[in-house]
């Protein structure tokens, strides 16, 4: 049965809610209720130097009125903590917090674990195989910081 290219996009972007979507409900049941797929992101890009609001934004490819609510929710649950910096007492860097890294590293364990399901669901060389070719086809590493904004921009923008 051949598919077309709308179909393959699909699988690809079933495969990653179906993972996605598990990952969430799996760290809910962990006590991490409050945790959404772009908290992973933005915390990655805090821990990789993102430390304000402007330079979140930039990373995440979205408005810095965005970065600045999502650092909010970050901020209330414990994730990030702002920080004085110790070159300028004025400014407040962004950190994340040991929670923020314990929900990470959580996830990261997690995400081991689906895939070890997928293994066992379609057998390890499948596995093995599906991952080398999407990885010829979408290049190490897979997916960067600026997804949430991508995913959201507007048809009319500029790439």
């Amino acid at each position: 049965m051949s598919r077309s290219g709308a179909d393959l996009a699909l699988l690809l972007l079933g495969g990653f809610r179906s993972l996605v979507d598990a990952a969430i409900a799996e760290l809910a049941l962990r006590g991490y209720e409050d945790v959404r797929p772009v908290h992973d992101f933005a915390m990655r890009a805090i821990a990789s130097g993102a430390d304000n609001a402007s330079e979140l934004g930039r990373r995440l490819s979205v408005s810095k009125q965005a970065a600045a609510k999502t650092i909010a929710v970050l901020q209330e649950r414990g994730y990030v903590a702002r920080e004085a910096d110790p070159l300028d007492a004025r400014r407040k860097r962004l950190q994340v917090t040991a929670l923020g890294f314990d929900v990470l590293r959580t996830g990261e364990a997690i995400f081991d674990e689906l895939r070890d399901q997928w293994e066992l669901q379609i057998g390890p060389g499948q596995l093995e195989s599906l991952e080398t070719h999407l990885t010829a086809l979408v290049g190490d590493p897979p997916a960067r910081f600026d997804t949430p904004g991508w995913m959201t921009r507007d048809l009319g923008e500029s790439l």
